[in-house]
């Protein structure tokens, strides 16, 4: 791998641009009027259920927590997530290996994810200098200070004054003290690729990164949880924290798990809205395009 050749993230081109990203409307009465038109049966009921449920949360001062797909960054919905966060509605983050390398790039030119089906056909897929020593950078910082891979990325974002910071959700979490973790599987993400890459750098980050997780979730209770288009790793990591918060003695018994995806996966059905609930949380699955159910979950939580 040492004669891997790598080029400019400015010279590649990318199919999302922040142009193209999510505006954020006013919430209203009048939104909230047609939410509660929507028919209390199946979907309607479901989106409904989950929008009161979160309502109540930050009345109650709960934790509202997220899990974030890459598909969830490179769909303009940074913007949605960040306003949320800003407002003290989203508590905290959690994001795989793509989503962070998505927003890190958004973060630095305003623009991300490469023509696969172009590029592999030259070796070019992946082969991008500048995300790749943001991450080498991120997991060394991380090591040495003992703190997690999503707060120290967000941390060189900020510092570095990455252009497009205002559309970075890793940078905002980090400038508000919001945990923001991410879970790195290895070999499955283009950063893995490339030969300067430290494998022990990055696992004992990201490894600090679930610990981290595993006590925002130990704080769960009479809260939200929301899986938006992970389809394997973070449902995965999700029932891992339960499991632990209960070992630990935690009660985790009164909860709502929402997932939220294009398709209904077997792995969130089981490991979210499944398995971990007790007869008296509560599982909720929608299915729709992110672009669409996300900005509507905001207004509606910020209408009602």
């Amino acid at each position: 791998m040492k004669n891997i050749k790598t080029y400019s993230v400015k010279q590649r081109k990318t199919l999302v641009d922040i142009k193209q990203f999510a505006n954020l409307s006013r919430p209203s009465r009048a939104f909230n009027r047609f939410i509660e038109s929507f028919p209390d049966i199946l979907g309607g009921r479901d989106f409904k259920r989950l929008v009161d449920a979160i309502v109540k949360a930050v009345q109650q001062k709960k934790l509202v927590g997220v899990g974030l797909g890459a598909h969830t960054v490179k769909c303009g919905l940074s913007p949605v997530i960040i306003d949320l966060m800003k407002r003290g509605i989203i508590k905290a983050v959690a994001m795989n290996g793509a989503t962070a390398i998505h927003d890190y790039e958004i973060s630095l030119t305003g623009r991300t994810s490469e023509d696969v089906s172009e590029s592999i056909r030259t070796g070019k897929f992946g082969m991008v200098s500048e995300t790749a020593h943001a991450f080498i950078r991120a997991a060394k910082n991380a090591v040495r200070e003992n703190i997690g891979l999503g707060e120290s990325l967000g941390q060189l974002i900020v510092e570095e004054r990455n252009k497009y910071i205002a559309f970075s959700v890793l940078a905002n979490a980090y400038k508000l003290g919001i945990p923001a973790t991410i879970h790195i599987t290895l070999g499955t993400d283009t950063i893995h690729m490339h030969p300067e890459i430290s494998g022990a750098d990055l696992g004992e980050s990201s490894l600090q990164d679930f610990r981290i997780f595993t006590r925002v979730i130990c704080g769960l209770n009479k809260g939200v949880w929301l899986n938006v288009g992970s389809a394997v790793i973070l449902p995965e990591v999700f029932l891992k924290a339960v499991s632990i918060a209960r070992n630990q003695g935690y009660k985790l018994d009164r909860f709502v798990a929402a997932n939220l995806d294009m398709i209904q996966h077997y792995r969130p059905r089981q490991n979210v809205t499944g398995r971990p609930l007790l007869k008296s949380s509560v599982g909720v699955n929608i299915t729709g395009q992110h672009e669409i159910i996300l900005p509507l979950l905001r207004m509606a939580i910020l209408s009602k």
